[in-house]
């Protein structure tokens, strides 16, 4: 009597189960072994929200918890879907990148960042580089990160906050990650000696009640922090004795 015993079992080395099929010789005496892998892990039962975490889905497969995606890569399973391990291999991948990209919009949401930026967050979250890179081109290809719109305006925010040298400009900029060619673009048509001008004006109201020698100290200490060079912190100083000159003249003329 000829038949067939089909079983699954689990060998060493192979991710699926292998499926076994023995059949009787003709003969009778002896048994043939035929063997192929399975792709088929399994059906999926159930898809139930965490209870912690809303946007997470956990993911059942033959009434079994599997594991937990968000509910972004959720949405495109369904009660009585087949997976594969590869199907279940490539779900873990995307859920992955998607909590990277997430992680990395909060950053974004609360300031401009670079991509370098980015990048060490990500890492300090032992985020993997492969991972890092398919975000950020991600990021890059919804134009939500930019290096020369990020430099532009960190550049404008200087200027109207906290004004500065070109020289500091450029430093604080690369240590940010932001390539040269990014910095020069965002420093075109910037004015050195303005910016000087600016914050040695708003500086000198604060030492209104020193001497001259006490105020131009300051005044040069001051300017040298901010990374101006000791020609334009000396025109600087020149320019705001001529202003005050000025004035000092226009008060007699109106009495």
């Amino acid at each position: 009597m000829r038949g067939v015993i089909r079983s699954q079992i689990v060998i060493s080395g192979f991710e699926n189960p292998v499926s076994i099929a023995l059949s009787r010789s003709r003969k009778g005496s002896r048994f043939l072994c035929s063997w192929e892998v399975s792709n088929v892990a399994g059906v999926i039962t159930a898809l139930k929200l965490q209870r912690r975490k809303k946007n997470r889905v956990n993911v059942f497969i033959d009434d079994q918890y599997q594991f937990g995606v968000q509910g972004i890569i959720a949405a495109s399973l369904k009660v009585g879907q087949e997976l594969s391990e590869a199907d279940i291999e490539q779900l873990k991948d995307d859920d992955e990148d998607q909590r990277a990209y997430e992680r990395a919009l909060r950053y974004l949401s609360r300031r401009p960042h670079s991509e370098k930026e980015i990048a060490n967050k990500l890492s300090r979250n032992r985020i993997e580089i492969n991972v890092q890179d398919r975000v950020l081109k991600r990021l890059r290809e919804a134009s939500l990160v930019d290096d020369v719109e990020f430099a532009r305006v960190w550049v404008e925010n200087r200027q109207t906050f906290r004004p500065r040298s070109g020289l500091m400009l450029r430093s604080e900029l690369r240590g940010k990650g932001v390539s040269k060619e990014a910095i020069e673009t965002a420093l075109e048509g910037f004015d050195e000696a303005e910016a000087a001008l600016t914050v040695a004006r708003k500086a000198c109201k604060r030492y209104g009640d020193l001497t001259e020698e006490a105020s131009n100290r300051r005044l040069r200490q001051f300017l040298a922090r901010r990374g101006f060079s000791f020609e334009l912190i000396s025109s600087t100083l020149s320019i705001l004795k001529d202003e005050g000159s000025g004035s000092d003249e226009k008060s007699e003329v109106e009495k």
